[in-house]
């Protein structure tokens, strides 16, 4: 039976560049607060397209994700789709969601995810569409889901379907006046994007590395997100690493308590095991697998605005990069400019875009661009359009295997060649949102001024000249659409920046964040501990922003 409904809007369905994330309660409680988004997602799809089209549906197990599944099953019904796709008990990475969508040519996904935020009934929930280019949403369609949000009157539900999720295979319903049966097929959620890994890296050479003779020890943390499934498999199946490397691998729906964020906050487990010393190689990963976090031995950690440039430099490790060639790398604007070096080494072009990983795969889709990676533990590249946490654990380890030196070396031959950008992050979360914008608005004032051109501040022993300050704003090279207002910059000569952010989220309020990134090529001052080479420049952020005064913060919530 299908049935439409009569529905009121909700005010507050903006979808980030995340899709639209608020607490569990609110999409549990409030009525049709689910169903309206999902109709605006059907929506926003033209009815000659929607007809007969096969979408892709998978989340990282986080509480109330069965629940959600059902009703979008029920929905993507009565909306004339065709067949949906779904990895098996629900599950599914962000990032195999992306490869499955591209590979049986879907018209899009909806993932069921709030990233790294915690999960359960007083957590997080999260719903996010991706195109049919295994993408994020792009921004004309995520206004248009908006703007539908604000209107809708009425929505198409075919209540009485269910599915069973657990069981893999094809399952037909007759719906009435449907010349066609709606089919759901429950997939294996690892098997196609394991498939893609195949292609991309040495198996044989990575199973050397992991089982060989000389084999390495490694130690991998899913924080019982959506990965656990996959490493399992890959890592300890395929590749021989003992069942034991791998730990917490069964997705829970609130992930075991935790909050599912691959940083030293969060993952401190894994860091503290790591400084035993009896492990070469650590990683952690995100809620829905495509954040991570690299770990040498003895805990040496490798950010990840390193990590990024590191891959670069050694990306013919990979054969997937000696069939494509390398077309183009590209960093958020907050990331340090390690990438820049390596890109000016070798002559690649590179791109600085916002912060959103939307932005790589517009430049992807046109074919500009092979790696690109982000501050916030996001690493990936063309062959899918999703950051992508296991990905990145496998270049790492390609570049182990052909270097056959520890992470703590490769990071260090790295500085000695290309120079190091010290840096870091202040998070000053939940602050009051009212002075945050104000303290922005003061700050934009000041640089914008021509006289902070040239300006000189002095800390102690060393000197810092402004060279350029702006409030960034991003062409897409691609179709010219304009991104303005993306975070407000300060550059010195020598290439040192200070950048200030200012967002709003659902679950944290308003977060202000500082990012302080200094490049050093003096090979003696190439060692030094991150917050003190960086204090200078600390104390000039903190002086012009004004923020401890502004917020009435003490210090950073977390500082990266």
């Amino acid at each position: 039976r299908l049935l439409t409904l009569p529905t009121s809007p909700y005010p507050d369905q903006r979808p980030g560049t995340n899709g639209l994330r608020k607490k569990t309660h609110v999409f549990q409680s409030e009525k049709y607060y689910l169903h309206n988004f999902i109709q605006c997602i059907f929506s926003s799809i033209d009815l000659r397209d929607r007809q007969g089209s096969t979408m892709v549906v998978g989340g990282d197990g986080r509480y109330f994700n069965s629940t959600a599944i059902q009703v979008i099953v029920q929905m993507a019904a009565a909306n004339g789709v065709g067949r949906v796709v779904i990895g098996q008990n629900g599950i599914m990475s962000t990032p195999a969601v992306s490869c499955v969508i591209r590979k049986i040519k879907a018209i899009g996904g909806i993932i069921l995810t709030a990233s790294h935020n915690p999960g359960g009934p007083d957590g997080d929930f999260g719903i996010k569409f991706n195109t049919a280019s295994g993408g994020p949403a792009p921004e004309a369609v995520t206004n248009k889901i908006f703007q539908l949000s604000r209107t809708i009157e009425e929505l198409a539900i075919c209540p009485e379907l269910r599915v069973d999720l657990g069981t893999i295979g094809k399952q037909s319903f007759d719906l009435e006046n449907k010349f066609k049966p709606f089919t759901v097929e429950i997939v294996d959620p690892v098997e196609s994007y394991a498939n893609s890994l195949r292609n991309i890296f040495d198996f044989a050479v990575l199973k050397e590395l992991l089982s060989g003779d000389n084999h390495i020890q490694i130690r991998l943390d899913a924080m019982h997100g959506v990965t656990g499934p996959y490493v399992k498999k890959i890592l300890c199946e395929e590749l021989g690493s003992p069942a034991n490397s791998a730990i917490n691998c069964a997705p829970l729906e609130d992930f075991g308590g935790g909050h599912p964020d691959p940083n030293l906050i969060y993952a401190a487990d894994l860091v503290e095991t790591m400084k035993s010393g009896q492990y070469d190689f650590g990683a952690a990963f995100d809620g829905d697998g495509e954040r991570n976090m690299i770990l040498g031995k003895h805990g040496f950690f490798v950010n990840p605005s390193d990590s990024v440039a590191v891959i670069a430099a050694n990306i013919f490790c990979i054969p997937y990069f000696q069939h494509t060639g390398v077309r183009g790398f590209a960093r958020s604007m907050p990331t340090s400019a390690a990438l820049d070096m390596v890109a000016r080494a070798t002559k690649i072009q590179l791109y600085e875009t916002p912060a959103g990983w939307r932005y790589f795969g517009s430049l992807m889709d046109a074919g500009r661009l092979s790696l690109c990676g982000e501050e916030s533990f996001g690493t990936g590249s063309d062959y899918i359009r999703e950051k992508d946490g296991l990905w990145a654990v496998l270049a790492w380890m390609s570049i182990l295997a052909a270097r056959r030196q520890s992470v703590e070396d490769i990071m260090t031959d790295h500085w000695r060649t290309y120079g190091r950008n010290y840096y870091t992050r202040f998070d000053y979360e939940e602050v009051d949102l009212d002075a945050a914008v104000e303290m922005m608005l003061d700050l934009e004032l000041m640089i914008s001024d021509r006289a902070f051109i040239g300006q000189v501040f002095t800390v102690g022993e060393k000197k810092y000249q402004v060279e350029a300050a702006d409030n960034f704003e991003y062409s897409d090279p691609v179709d010219g659409t304009i991104s303005r207002n993306q975070g407000l910059r300060i550059v010195f000569k020598g290439g040192s920046r200070i950048i200030f952010r200012l967002s709003v989220s659902d679950s944290f309020g308003a977060t202000v964040r500082l990012y302080i990134d200094s490049y050093e090529k003096d090979i003696n001052k190439l060692f030094q501990d991150p917050q003190v080479a960086l204090a200078e420049l600390v104390t000039i952020a903190l002086q012009l922003s004004q923020i401890h005064e502004r917020t009435g913060r003490r210090g950073p919530t977390v500082i990266t």
